[in-house]
């Protein structure tokens, strides 16, 4: 009856490693993830602040340069 117990020891301890394993893994990638993110919305507001930079300059009624 020993050895069961022990048997199902091992599976379980050998099942929690895994979940361990799998949820730094799930980590890592949600934090690369999130990294991404934060780059592409601060590309955005970078771009924002260019087109309404680029718009105060040309008023309102003057046709764009490639006219």
């Amino acid at each position: 009856m020993t050895t069961m117990n022990e048997e199902r020891f091992i599976n379980i301890e050998s099942k929690i490693l895994h979940q361990e394993r799998l949820l730094e893994e799930l980590h890592q990638v949600l934090y690369e993830q999130q990294t991404t993110i934060d780059k592409l919305e601060k590309k955005i507001k970078e771009l924002k602040e260019i087109k309404t930079e680029d718009s105060e300059i040309r008023p309102a009624n003057e046709k764009p340069p490639h006219y």
